[in-house]
């Protein structure tokens, strides 16, 4: 797997396939080792969890799991749809994500 996501951490972004398709959120944590992400309010699972000494609370936890960021597009806030993106160098050397449906920059 390659060690480079198309997504980071803090970005808004659209599932696109399984049975979360269309959700929107943001991206929690990215792993590119294995080239998944976690996104916020997608893919909620349960977690029975034994209470692991005193103080500690037992029971069902509902929490996000992993996908793989290949079921994921990067979500443009301008024009309101998934979008791939492109790069651009500003005239300072700098390189900047832009959308390539609208052309917008991009976190």
């Amino acid at each position: 797997m390659a060690n480079n996501l198309h997504v980071r951490r803090d970005d808004t972004v659209v599932v696109i396939s399984g049975k979360e398709k269309g959700k929107i959120g943001k991206v929690m944590t990215a792993f590119p080792k294995t080239g998944k992400v976690i996104v916020e309010n997608v893919n909620i699972v349960a977690r029975h969890t034994k209470p692991r000494g005193q103080g500690h609370e037992g029971g069902i936890i509902r929490r996000e799991a992993a996908i793989p960021a290949g079921k994921v597009m990067l979500y443009c806030n301008t024009c309101k749809k998934a979008t791939r993106i492109s790069v651009k160098v500003l005239s300072d050397g700098s390189k900047v994500r832009v959308c390539k449906k609208c052309g917008a920059q991009l976190g």
